[in-house]
């Protein structure tokens, strides 16, 4: 299945999922009345440590921070929080789709501190994984590792893609919500599995000749043999960290970035009471903010790119191997607001579209997770400051989870390039982000199914919801 054909695949399951919503909503309004939860939920807690109480699961009003102290519950969620940070970020997902049911099911934090603290840890798991990546050469390229054309791109569309990914999560029954998400995993990831054997297959092929040049150095004419094609895996040239370090960093582009993040945040901190004109004039400014930079990046990319066409230069203008026509600059847009939608449905980072669709423009796998792991750093820091200022995740607890989550960037960053380089395969970095978004699926796809089941039992409202009312 092509590009066009998984595109297709996702905008008519997604169809198809919210119409059914207004078949089932016309069926049961006219004898059920909806309360202004999106599920109720009778989880009990035992008292090892933790509170007992009686839970909602998107509830605003019921908060359960259970006490940061040493039990199973708490080794449990350390280790599985390591690894979801430690793969998650190698693959460029952030792995909060994994947090969130961990942290709600076995440490009992309700759903939206869970959320909160997925956040933070995706905060440190991807802050640690841009530092490392800042330390480190481009693979192949005389170039940053980290692409900051495509994350001028996809950042602003990420950022306000969450603003409508939230306010979709007050709307949307929970059902369609886990309809949705097991729609958008299980593609994401058959997808990057698919292609992560594909690139599997072109490694064993590259690996196979060089083996063969290696051992036969010379040609049949007794003349040495020089491959001047070959492009190392891992990187050659010496440098020092600090070299390594200033080379990477583009100052002019990180600072757009930064100025939209400090944007969107003042906009978050002032927002007024929901619904009133002060809060959609406020919801309003955040499109043209995001689209001045967004803009400011396409621009830069069309512009360079038909000059090389006009040139026939055939260098693509950044990582990705695509030419930057206006459909596929709006293709980019569309899948960055996707993205951000998602991450605003589940309280992830968005990687999860963001990622693969790296690896779909033709970028390679480190360099695709360096920048996947940049952009959510902004995203998902953003999301943690204004947690703060809700209150709405216990801090212990949150310094304590952002700790183990640096601690596994790192682990994972380290572990996974030694290993790419003594196996001679990126590929790797492509299996990892399918598993975690695999992984996602099941969590969040059998913790939802579930809860909808209940929710059925209990003959509760299925349909939409009205915003101003939740």
């Amino acid at each position: 299945m092509g590009t066009k054909g998984f595109v297709l695949y996702l905008l008519s399951g997604f169809f198809v999922a919210t119409l059914s919503t207004f078949f089932i909503s016309s069926k049961n309004h006219h004898d059920h009345l909806r309360p202004p939860l999106l599920l109720n939920s009778n989880l009990t807690y035992p008292q090892d440590g933790y509170r007992s109480a009686h839970i909602d699961w998107f509830s605003s009003n019921v908060t359960v921070w259970p006490e940061l102290e040493f039990n199973w519950r708490s080794v449990l969620a350390t280790i599985i929080g390591f690894l979801g940070s430690g793969f998650g970020t190698v693959g460029g997902v952030g792995g909060g789709g994994i947090f969130v049911p961990m942290l709600n099911l076995i440490v009992g934090f309700d759903t939206k501190s869970a959320a909160a603290l997925s956040k933070c840890m995706i905060m440190g798991a991807s802050a640690s994984s841009v530092w490392y990546n800042l330390r480190v050469l481009h693979p192949t390229k005389d170039v940053p590792i980290i692409d900051y054309d495509l994350a001028l791109i996809f950042q602003p569309m990420l950022m306000l893609g969450i603003t409508i990914g939230v306010a979709l999560s007050v709307v949307f029954p929970y059902w369609l919500i886990t309809v949705l998400i097991i729609i958008l995993f299980l593609g994401t990831s058959s997808r990057s599995f698919f292609r992560g054997i594909e690139m599997w297959k072109q490694e064993t092929i590259f690996n196979t000749e060089e083996e063969k040049k290696h051992k036969a150095p010379f040609s049949s004419n007794g003349e040495l043999f020089i491959d001047a094609e070959y492009e190392p895996l891992v990187p050659r040239e010496q440098k020092t960290t600090l070299e390594i370090l200033r080379f990477n960093l583009r100052w002019r582009r990180t600072l757009a970035l930064v100025t939209l993040w400090v944007a969107f945040l003042l906009l978050q901190i002032i927002k007024a009471k929901v619904c009133s004109p002060w809060y959609w004039v406020v919801n309003i400014l955040q499109f043209p903010i995001a689209l001045a930079v967004f803009g400011f990046g396409a621009l830069k990319l069309y512009r360079e790119s038909k000059r090389r066409r006009l040139c026939g230069d055939i260098e693509p203008v950044c990582e990705a191997t695509i030419q930057w026509s206006p459909l596929q600059i709006a293709f980019c847009a569309l899948c960055g607001i996707l993205g951000g939608t998602v991450g605003g449905l589940l309280g992830s980072g968005g990687g999860f579209i963001l990622g693969p669709l790296l690896l779909e423009l033709g970028v390679i796998p480190q360099v695709a997770s360096a920048t996947a792991t940049f952009v959510m750093m902004f995203s998902s820091s953003l999301s943690v400051v204004e947690f703060y200022f809700l209150k709405r995740f216990p801090i212990p607890y949150a310094l304590y989870l952002i700790a183990v989550s640096v601690a596994a960037g790192f682990w994972g960053q380290c572990f996974i390039r030694k290993l790419i380089a003594v196996l001679k395969r990126a590929s790797l970095i492509v299996f990892i982000l399918s598993a975690v978004i695999f992984a996602s699926a099941l969590t969040m796809g059998v913790v939802g199914i579930e809860k909808s089941i209940d929710m059925i039992q209990r003959h509760e409202y299925m349909g939409f919801l009205n915003f101003c009312d939740n």
